[in-house]
């Protein structure tokens, strides 16, 4: 038999590169980002549920996982299959506020870097939740401390648990109130509350943030997701495109004049009407029965 020449051999293996690989492989898997375990996410019944699941740290939330929240808001806003979302924590927290570990030492930071920040990150959130197109339910189960009181401000509707707090924790530190706090809380509770509330950054009772104004509704907490479902189930039901409309007038009407808010109403009138659901609720009132809203 005659021998094969080495440069014979290494050609017949190039030509079959497979035989040093085991009979069965296993297909490659794309790795998990971590942080997906740490904002959890779902869609159903045209409800996009959001929640934070972190119990260890009260759900304080890191630049990571505000950036999926954001990414998540965006979303929705965007997904016509998404009519309603709803925000929520796991364990004794809604959102203890923003984890500061692992931020620069004081001395290391240059001139424009935290308003940088702060602009990019705890405002673009706050911003995400006033800007989606959709309407946005808080249901707050635990501790709302800084800008995880905020986070719950900002949104359309806020069911808070009895054993839920709220607190303007900044002043604690010696911090100016971010993440929209002094924008939101005059606006909800008039300027003297506010500033009670921020000077002092006493926790405030579910039952008092209720009689303020702050929270919609307060359940006992075993009916807290119980009731989130049913007001988003009766949002996700509702005329998608009115109440995005609705959201946007709202929002606006406390930094305008009356001439343009009156006219910003028109037009958002003139633009719903060309919506399948105006029309069918034009429809179904004609017709003498209960409309039946597509999102359309």
């Amino acid at each position: 038999m005659t021998a094969q020449k080495p440069d014979q051999m290494m050609a017949q293996k190039m030509e079959r590169p497979h035989d040093s690989l085991p009979e069965e492989s296993v297909d490659s898997v794309d790795p998990v980002d971590p942080v997906d375990s740490l904002v959890l996410h779902a869609t159903d019944n045209h409800v996009s549920r959001i929640t934070l699941n972190r119990p260890d740290a009260l759900n304080a939330i890191t630049p990571d996982q505000r950036e999926r929240l954001i990414r998540l808001l965006g979303d929705a806003s965007a997904d016509p299959a998404v009519r309603a979302v709803v925000i929520t924590g796991t364990g004794r927290g809604f959102c203890a506020g923003a984890d500061l570990r692992g931020g620069p030492p004081a001395g290391e930071r240059t001139a424009g870097d935290v308003a940088r920040v702060i602009r990019s990150g705890a405002q673009r959130l706050i911003c995400a939740v006033l800007d989606c197109e959709k309407p946005v339910i808080a249901a707050v189960n635990g501790t709302a401390a800084g800008i995880g009181a905020h986070l719950a401000f900002a949104c359309d509707l806020v069911l808070a648990a009895d054993s839920a707090r709220f607190i303007e924790v900044f002043v604690r530190r010696g911090l100016v109130p971010d993440g929209g706090g002094a924008y939101l809380l005059p606006r909800l509770i008039g300027p003297q509350r506010a500033k009670e509330l921020m000077f002092f950054g006493d926790a405030l009772t579910a039952a008092d943030a209720g009689r303020l104004g702050l929270v919609n509704r307060v359940v006992p907490a075993d009916d807290l997701e119980k009731t989130a479902r049913e007001w988003s189930a009766r949002l996700a039901a509702g005329p998608t495109r009115a109440l995005a409309l609705t959201k946007q007038l709202v929002n606006a009407s406390l930094d305008t004049d009356r001439g343009s808010a009156f006219a910003a109403e028109a037009a958002a009138q003139e633009i719903n009407m060309t919506t399948a659901d105006a029309a069918e609720g034009v429809t179904s009132f004609v017709e003498r029965r209960s409309p039946r809203f597509e999102g359309r």
